[in-house]
């Protein structure tokens, strides 16, 4: 990226555009999912290779374009890679207690050294951090950094201002400083279009390496004392680990997937994203790969649960004031996603100069089901609205009369059939949990007009919640599955329904959810993992099918726990928090046949039904069931 200038088809060894110009591709990049740990500053994040690669990162946030995209397409991508130049031993990793610090030791035949990657909670600009430490002997180490603008398409300008490398393109501008607090600074060198840097260090000795994000037109921001940035960020995730008040069983796993979490929030606005990446597949080399980068209404009800029970009402009262700005308005236009302010237009478009990740294609970016009509995003709303405790200072528009506005709606649109939980590319049908979702809507609309006698026309409410109950027993539940369905008259079963009894449409010992927890178990278990539906026989409007899916595994927990079959859910819950990867983390699905991570990583909704699960067999955690009248 520096130093010699070649032509761009020469400088990327005819990679990248030799790609575009159908010429062979490059060799992939990516490492396995469950190799990669997560760095954050609570406005965008970086995925870091356990040998040393960060392989995605957007900026400045998380819906920005990617500046490293090697994890969905080859080297020629964008990554930053800091490792001994020779052989290395399995490298160990772990996070520093309560923080999301990494520290990466690397053990070769000349010594050791710890890799120590973060991303200091923000000011005004972006900065990651990488801190090279020698713990014993000397070892030869190289850094390579790849920079790559518009996930991974553009090329940046590089040019170098003293010991600074600066990179531009368009509004982007990165600079790179190696400067420790103590010590020399590490030397850099271009080859190709790529920056380098080879150097050795001892025991005792640090190279740190920053890379800092601003806008092209303002300024170059003051440079970043390291140490003092170390410990700004070590205090920052430690205090806020320090207010969870959850003491059950599996502390370690709660707070860790409490981390991740706070690590997913867009701190300006409150808003949680679904996953910090896009595009990775749900079954490698298939075109189930989606856009996750966004924040979903669905996700709102459980993640207020585990954020309040977990001691984090802050936290709660910020999301709930993202809700609300988010679905203010027309409630016929209540959306499934939103973006990390309340954005509505998502448009999906494909990245077609990536590769993706294992040669899984297209890589989407922006996610279309922001168009779908899915109706149970009304329940979790309606769950959201009550749930949450009032801010000091609330949006203009009075939660309730907005939550009348919905339900108001709600009753003119209940009988339509929609996309569904799953976001099917298909059929539109009656889904049964939508149908059961939108029970819960008009549920908890009652309870909470009756409790903060609220605005609404409450006479209505009960009458179509009693009707939609009706009509959801009758037409939804198989007597031949003995189960709920999928959607009516269908005679295929589908892990939503587990969620039947954890929002008290029945009671957990009703014998048709008895039923459906069983027909679960015999027809969408995998190796004892659960699987959404099947795709063969449940038409989505996509090729290919996917992993187990790993929130409803955790469904599936709670429901055994309640059911009273504890030891059978202990011992699934514990080998669901096996499958995490050393660092803790996990992804949406996982493929029990080639025992590896599949989908977006990691993943808010898996990690909010841990700790879902974790409450529920600590006793923290029971459903409220109401009937209707």
């Amino acid at each position: 990226m520096i130093s010699k200038r070649k032509s761009v088809g020469e400088g990327i060894g005819g990679g990248l555009l030799n790609w575009l110009h159908g010429k062979k591709e490059p060799k992939q990049h990516g490492a396995r999912i469950e190799d990669y740990a997560l760095i954050g500053d609570c406005e965008t994040a970086a995925l870091v290779s356990r040998e040393g690669s960060i392989d995605w990162l957007c900026w400045p946030n998380f819906g920005s374009g990617a500046c490293f995209a090697a994890l969905l397409g080859s080297s020629e991508n964008g990554f930053w890679k800091l490792r001994p130049t020779g052989d290395i031993q399995s490298p160990r990793r772990r996070y520093r207690p309560g923080t999301l610090i990494v520290e990466t030791t690397f053990i070769t035949k000349d010594g050791e050294v710890c890799l120590i990657d973060f991303m200091p909670p923000r000011d005004k600009h972006s900065d990651v951090i990488r801190i090279v430490e020698g713990v014993r002997g000397k070892v030869k180490m190289r850094m390579e950094l790849v920079l790559r603008f518009d996930y991974g398409l553009t090329i940046p300008w590089v040019t170098m201002h003293k010991s600074e490398l600066r990179a531009v393109s368009g509004p982007n501008m990165t600079i790179l400083r190696c400067t420790c607090n103590r010590g020399d600074p590490a030397e850099l060198n271009g080859e190709g279009l790529s920056t380098v840097s080879e150097f050795k260090v001892k025991s005792g000795e640090r190279k740190c390496f920053t890379l800092t994000y601003a806008s092209s037109v303002e300024n170059v921001p003051e440079p970043v004392p390291t140490d003092d940035a170390l410990d700004d960020t070590q205090q920052y995730w430690t205090g806020w680990a320090a207010r969870g008040t959850y003491r059950g069983p599996y502390v370690e796993a709660v707070q860790r997937s409490l981390l991740t979490l706070k690590a997913m929030t867009y701190r300006p606005s409150g808003g949680i994203v679904a996953a910090v990446t896009a595009g990775l597949p749900e079954e490698i080399g298939g075109e189930r790969n989606w856009d996750y980068r966004y924040c979903w209404l669905r996700d709102t009800s459980l993640t207020l649960l585990v954020l309040m029970r977990g001691g984090y009402t802050e936290e709660a009262i910020d999301w709930r004031l993202w809700l609300l700005r988010a679905i203010a308005g027309s409630p016929g236009q209540l959306q499934t996603l939103y973006g990390i302010y309340g954005e509505r237009i998502l448009v999906e478009w494909e990245a077609s100069w990536l590769a993706g990740y294992e040669g899984s294609r297209p890589v989407r970016i922006g996610n279309a089901a922001s168009l779908q009509f899915q109706l149970d995003v009304y329940g979790d709303v309606a769950v959201a609205l009550e749930r949450t405790p009032e801010a000091a200072e609330d949006i203009r528009v009075p939660s309730t009369g907005l939550q009348a506005a919905l339900i108001d709606h709600l009753c003119d649109i209940w009988q339509l059939p929609d996309e569904g939980i799953w976001e099917t590319r298909g059929k539109r049908q009656h889904f049964v949990h939508s149908k059961v979702m939108a029970w819960v809507a008009l549920d908890r609309a009652i309870k909470h007009y009756e409790r903060y006698d609220g605005s609404g026309d409450v006479k209505r409410w009960r009458k179509n919640r009693d009707v939609l109950h009706q009509e959801i027993c009758a037409k939804g539940f198989d007597k031949k599955l003995n189960s709920f369905t999928q959607f009516y008259g269908s005679h295929t079963v589908d892990a939503s329904c587990l969620r039947m009894a954890m929002v008290g449409f029945l009671p957990i010992d009703d014998p048709r959810i008895v039923g459906t927890v069983d027909a679960i178990q015999k027809h969408l278990t995998k190796d004892g993992l659960v699987q959404r539906y099947i795709p063969a026989k449940s038409p989505d409007g996509l090729k290919g099918g996917e992993g187990t899916f790993l929130p409803c595994s955790f469904w599936l927990v709670v429901c055994l726990h309640l059911l009273g079959r504890k030891d059978e859910a202990k011992a699934m819950f514990e080998r669901l928090l096996d499958l995490r990867n050393d660092m803790g983390l996990l992804s949406e699905e996982y493929d029990p046949v080639q025992k590896r991570m599949l989908g977006n990583f990691p993943q808010a909704l898996t990690h909010l039904s841990l700790a879902h699960a974790a409450y529920t067999l600590s006793g923290h955690w029971t459903p409220e069931i109401v009937q209707p009248s």
